[in-house]
């Protein structure tokens, strides 16, 4: 059986719960991920994705011409502000089969990786778990 440690990403990009909009922003722009674990003192409180973001910020930052000062406002919001909690987690010895269907149920499309104390250790996709899932469901398909 596999499990969630075998395909978790242990270098995890944090946010604080105060660190602003405008940091999160530049933090997506500069990155190829999609999500960011939110902790304080290790523990994890929130998740914010992508979409998050974008929900949250003016469709008019950076363009000069149309950019109001309400808009820019949009860019001091805070970490706890837009991030959804509490999150949903799971633990390193999970199987992938359960982590997946965590992922299905919860409509989420990560799942931070936590120690038995609630600590960061990973993070898990639905890309990451896809693969995993194909291959199983081709298994079964051939021993029939």
């Amino acid at each position: 059986m596999q499990i969630v440690a075998d395909f978790m990403t242990s270098k995890v990009v944090t946010v604080q719960m105060d660190d602003t909009v405008a940091t999160i922003q530049e933090i997506f722009d500069e990155s190829l991920f999609h999500h960011l674990v939110v902790v304080k003192d290790r523990q994890v409180v929130g998740v914010i994705s992508d979409r998050d973001l974008l929900k949250n910020i003016s469709p008019f930052i950076g363009n000069n011409w149309m950019e109001r000062k309400q808009d820019t406002n949009t860019l001091k919001k805070r970490a706890h502000q837009i991030m959804r909690r509490p999150p949903i987690v799971t633990l390193q010895t999970v199987a992938v089969a359960e982590a997946a269907t965590k992922l299905i149920q919860e409509q989420v499309t990560c799942l931070p990786v936590v120690d038995e104390d609630g600590r960061l250790e990973g993070i898990v996709t639905w890309r990451d778990l896809m693969p995993h899932c194909f291959s199983c469901q081709q298994d079964r398909s051939d021993a029939a």
